[in-house]
């Protein structure tokens, strides 16, 4: 039993729908101990969210709240806005995940280096090609200590290998940070003093004062002041910046149950249950048919319904899904992604293509994104 006096370990996650329902929140609560709440953060309005908050709470048995942010305030401004919510239980650290990445999240691993470091955040880093790092955050760490010495964000000019991964453990401190540039920069305001033209021209091109971005206006300006170091990661880790590196992201997790998980992979030869081939997740509430064909790389989500024959590849399949057939392999899918209440009919062929929710295919689609 956690008591109020024991240390806890908050997350806070920007607001984003995991390939596997809970995953990576499973591996998050399995992982580090004394977690106190996992907190989703977003514009989207919350009765978007709230079927899949409930569940998700439900499943980890975890505290899960949705909160949605009234205007734009950057990915720092953001976090302080919630800072009532965020310490309401006195945390001893926060866990912050960017919502476009995909990785093993190496977090209790971290969050030891992070205690040994003693600083106020640790980074999650990776090594990438000189040629796409300018994609990302670049940064220069020192070898020995693992500090972080030099920060910037997406560089016109090649800096380093190593970037930033969007996972980022924090003590309290992070908050005294952002309150000290929301400070500064409410102090800057106050002290300008320009014409009525000047002003005019500001008001179009200044960047809100209550705005604060974690990586310009915290991390560069914090880098070798020992207060922020680096924990690099030699495991996966991708940014989802396309709909379709949500299927290589999920055959990512899907690999890593195999070593981690192994008994929520499904498993079937055909005679007590479906084909199964390769790493293929099914989720407990879903039906598949006996002489359905599944796998590799797929993901089947709660309440979803394979009938007969259906032969899939390469898919994420979410909530409510109805994918018909009658005989031999007829709904066939490759390389796909089914929004939630979609229906396939009979002898329906989908290849390469994305179908958002709610709608019913009664033709063969290939290479399309269906809206």
């Amino acid at each position: 039993m956690i008591t109020r006096r024991s240390p806890r370990n908050r997350i806070a996650v920007t607001c984003w729908r995991p390939l596997n329902r809970t995953q990576p929140f499973n591996r998050i609560k399995e992982e580090i101990p004394n977690l106190a709440q996992i907190y989703l953060i977003g514009f989207y309005e919350e009765r978007e969210f709230a079927l899949y908050v409930s569940s998700i709470s439900n499943e980890l048995r975890i505290p899960v709240r949705y909160l949605r942010e009234d205007k734009p305030r950057g990915s720092a401004g953001g976090l302080y806005s919630f800072r009532d919510y965020i310490m309401e239980d006195t945390p001893a650290h926060i866990v912050l995940l960017n919502c476009d990445v995909c990785s093993s999240f190496p977090l209790p691993d971290m969050l030891e280096a992070h205690k040994k470091y003693g600083g106020m955040g640790t980074l999650l880093v990776n090594k990438v090609s000189a040629e796409s790092a300018n994609q990302f955050g670049e940064l220069v760490a020192d070898p020995e200590t693992n500090e972080l010495l030099h920060y910037t964000e997406k560089p016109e000019t090649f800096v380093s290998d190593l970037i930033n991964c969007g996972v980022y453990i924090f003590t309290p401190k992070i908050l005294l940070a952002i309150e000290d540039v929301l400070k500064q920069k409410k102090d800057r305001a106050n002290l300008r003093r320009v014409s009525s033209f000047e002003a005019l021209q500001s008001a179009t091109k200044a960047i809100p004062a209550d705005y604060v971005r974690l990586d310009q206006d915290i991390l560069s300006p914090l880098a070798g002041k020992k207060e922020l170091y680096t924990y690099q990661t030699l495991d996966f880790w991708e940014q989802i910046k396309t709909p379709g590196m949500s299927l290589r992201c999920s055959g990512l997790y899907l690999s890593q149950f195999r070593h981690t998980s192994p008994h929520l992979l499904a498993s079937g030869d055909g005679k007590k249950g479906a084909t199964i081939v390769g790493d293929v997740y099914i989720h407990p509430s879903a039906k598949v048919h006996l002489t359905a064909k599944i796998g590799p790389n797929v993901s089947i989500s709660a309440n979803a319904r394979i009938g007969a024959g259906a032969r899939l590849i390469s898919c994420i399949i979410l909530d409510d899904v109805e994918i018909m057939g009658e005989g031999d392999h007829n709904a066939k899918l490759g390389i796909t992604i089914l929004g939630e209440a979609v229906d396939v009919e009979d002898e329906v062929v989908v290849t390469n293509s994305i179908v958002l929710p709610n709608k019913t295919l009664n033709a063969s689609v290939q290479d399309e994104i269906i809206l």
